[in-house]
């Protein structure tokens, strides 16, 4: 089936079988992203640096998929999009091959590097592929296939990472994560249809997004909140393993829970938000920062720090929603350029908070890096605050 610019809606037939396909290919990036989470302690072992060097890992794809996000629309703006989704496949598996066989850091961080441009590539495409693939009504629901997808990796990465990587080796653990993207690059050749660029992206329109009342302030409350989380979520296990104390079955289990409550906090999002969208995304990353310090002073017990943990996942996965509906509240009509603005600054979030977590650990251990993840969050909740009475304002001004 091909998909032309000049098709009519009503005759666009639903491509299910493309979306779930595109479903299990963003399920492999996001897998292959957060497994060095789970293994850090290992990687650090086996390649001969220290945890806080490994941890950039994360932190390099981070800033390669943020650099992507901002750019591929632009340079790839003419090619059909069926070849770019297949190429974000192929670089996932050649990313998981070189980590895999990496013989020092630096081949491994070239694996990394071709990670980020396919978890950039994809989430500046996701809207407007769904858009493609689908008939209007039924965007929102191929949508919550995707994303879907993305909250499931999410949940299984960390703690089966962790499970497997004692077991078989970290290295083989992320061979099999490649597995995925040979799977999903076999099923999205088949299923993909021809997706021809109607209108060509312009860099241009990023920056007149950016300009539009409120949009900075927001994105900033965005880059502090995802500095807090990467700066905790990035260096757990250290602290669960110094810290708390846990052996391998436990920290597996805490961290099933915090993917498991994660993604419940996805599915009460709507609630909240609906119930009022700028105090849930006010109030969320202050008790995060609360969460945190308690986690600093009661961390040494396992059942406190397991349920604290379960907690500050439930809030997040609230503030992930939360954030992409205050984009499409606040740009509704420039919901791809402002989502690709997201990205980036949600990217570059992580890879500053991996390096500053990294110095932290280095120099105060896993009791420092806690504490600035404390305080970000809390800095995150004070600007988001700050950001939302000035759209307030300026909405009933317009008014």
């Amino acid at each position: 089936m091909t998909i032309t610019k000049n098709n009519p809606e009503q005759n666009k037939e639903p491509a299910w079988n493309a979306v779930y396909a595109v479903a299990l290919g963003v399920a492999g990036l996001i897998i292959s992203e957060f497994l060095p989470v789970s293994l850090l302690t290992p990687m650090a072992e086996d390649l001969s640096v220290t945890e806080g060097v490994a941890g950039q890992a994360i932190s390099v794809t981070a800033m390669i998929a943020m650099l992507t996000s901002l750019m591929i629309a632009t340079f790839t703006k003419r090619l059909n999009r069926r070849w770019l989704l297949l190429s974000f496949c192929l670089l996932q598996i050649l990313s998981n091959l070189l980590v895999a066989f990496a013989p020092n850091f630096a081949i491994l961080l070239i694996g990394r590097v071709l990670l980020g441009i396919g978890i950039g590539g994809f989430w500046t495409m996701a809207a407007a592929t769904a858009m493609r693939l689908m008939p209007k009504k039924l965007v929102p629901k191929a949508l919550s296939v995707i994303f879907g997808a993305v909250s499931i990796a999410t949940v299984v990465a960390a703690p089966v990472g962790s499970y497997l990587g004692t077991r078989i080796g970290w290295r083989n653990v992320f061979l099999l994560s490649g597995g995925i993207g040979v799977i999903a690059l076999i099923w999205q050749t088949v299923s993909l249809p021809s997706m021809p660029v109607d209108r060509p992206a312009k860099f241009s329109t990023l920056i007149k997004v950016l300009k539009r009342p409120n949009v900075k302030s927001g994105m900033f409350a965005v880059l502090v909140l995802y500095i807090g989380y990467s700066t905790f979520f990035t260096y757990l296990r250290p602290f669960l393993e110094t810290v708390t104390g846990v052996n391998v079955n436990m920290l597996s289990t805490i961290l099933l829970g915090f993917g498991i409550a994660n993604l419940i906090g996805s599915i009460l999002a709507r609630y909240l938000l609906e119930w009022n969208l700028y105090k849930s995304l006010s109030i969320a990353p202050l008790f995060m920062g609360v969460i945190v310090a308690l986690l600093v002073l009661f961390g040494g017990y396992t059942i406190i720090a397991a349920t604290l943990i379960a907690l500050w996942g439930l809030l997040f996965g609230v503030l992930q929603v939360g954030w992409v509906a205050w984009l499409t509240n606040t740009i509704p009509d420039e919901t791809e350029s402002g989502g690709g603005i997201q990205v980036a600054t949600i990217q570059l979030a992580i890879s500053l908070g991996a390096v500053i977590g990294g110095v932290f650990f280095d120099y105060t251990g896993a009791i420092g890096v806690f504490i600035s993840s404390s305080l970000f969050t809390l800095i995150a909740s004070v600007v988001a605050i700050v950001a939302f009475k000035k759209q307030q304002k300026f909405n009933k001004a317009e008014h």
